[in-house]
């Protein structure tokens, strides 16, 4: 396939590394240092899962109409860097390309394909302008969580770290050819591709793990292990994740699994740097809307208090202004 990645990334170039030593045509969208050393020394890849390290040399550019319309599009980048580039984005989607948001927290299109009342609704947190339905057709999109770590180090070097996992699934339910075709681009990739007729289970599963974990990353400085170690932080942790699971209950959606066993999840993560923490050090904006404020939206709404995961939030912001992050 011809695929481009929006968003050269730890996650957007590992999706890149990976799907083009498979054999696919792949392009990057880049900016700024990460492009240039992507230009003049391409992207050395270092597959700490597999223990091997690779140079590509990958098309990249900064203007997505410089690489023409694609099979499939991956976006890898932060949810607010996303709705201005929904528009850049035209030149890369045909009739029927795939558009994969391989993004964190509450996607954008969580409302598209519900039915009902909520149908179409906008989450201010991800969609401020209310624009986004209107920049990217949604029927273009697939639903993707990922659990898979990966992170810059140096401008044009990115080390995958950590899962392999992708979910992904239609907005509306279901399986479809594309689906199943990208799922398997993604397994002969290396990757531990999986369909599923339930996408917004996926979504809440993870959610509620990185709501609960990235904010306390930041605020501690503390890795996957150690935060998992620390008796007194899972118990934030851990009343964090129960409130989270009260506002999906009332959205529709029950998950199956307690605290303990999300938390039993997020250890296999091991060491890996949590991305909020990651965001933090390099003086990047924390990706609190979309974890965070987009859930606490939908708990206002329904008139449901998240008081801890309120404070955490406050406190993570704070952080983040001290550390002279530009934190709306």
């Amino acid at each position: 396939m011809k695929i481009c990645v929006v968003g050269a990334g730890g996650i957007g170039a590992t999706l890149a590394a990976r799907l083009a030593l498979a054999g696919h045509e792949v392009s990057l969208v880049a900016r700024g240092a990460h492009l240039r050393a992507l230009r003049t020394q391409g992207l050395r890849f270092v597959d700490e899962l597999g223990r091997s390290e690779h140079r590509l040399r990958l098309p990249a550019s900064d203007e997505p109409a410089d690489l023409g319309a694609q099979d499939a599009v991956f976006i890898g980048l932060k949810a607010h860097d996303i709705p201005p580039m929904l528009a850049r984005m035209a030149p890369l989607v045909a009739a029927d390309t795939v558009v994969v948001p391989a993004i964190n927290g509450l996607p954008w299109w969580y409302f598209h394909g519900v039915g009902g009342a909520l149908e179409g609704r906008v989450v201010r947190a991800l969609d401020p302008a209310g624009t986004m339905f209107a920049a990217l057709a949604p029927e273009h999109l697939l639903g993707c969580v990922v659990h898979v770590a990966a992170e810059v180090r140096a401008p044009g070097e990115v080390y995958h770290t950590g899962g392999r996992r992708l979910i992904l699934g239609e907005p509306r339910g279901g399986h479809s050819e594309r689906l199943a075709r990208i799922v398997a681009a993604l397994t002969a990739a290396s990757f531990e591709g999986e369909a599923t007729d339930d996408i917004r289970l996926a979504v809440w599963t993870k959610l509620v793990g990185n709501l609960s974990f990235n904010p306390v990353a930041a605020l501690t400085g503390y890795r996957m292990d150690q935060l998992c170690a620390d008796a007194g932080v899972v118990e934030v942790i851990r009343a964090t994740m129960l409130e989270a699971m009260a506002v999906a209950a009332h959205y529709g959606v029950t998950i199956p699994m307690t605290p303990e066993a999300r938390i039993d999840l997020a250890r296999q993560l091991g060491a890996a740097r949590i991305s909020m923490m990651q965001d933090l050090e390099a003086g990047r904006r924390l990706e609190l809307g979309p974890i965070v404020e987009a859930v606490m939206e939908l708990a206002a709404d329904a008139g449901l208090a998240m008081p801890v995961t309120r404070h955490v939030h406050a406190l993570a912001r704070a952080r983040a202004r001290g550390a002279g992050i530009d934190q709306p």
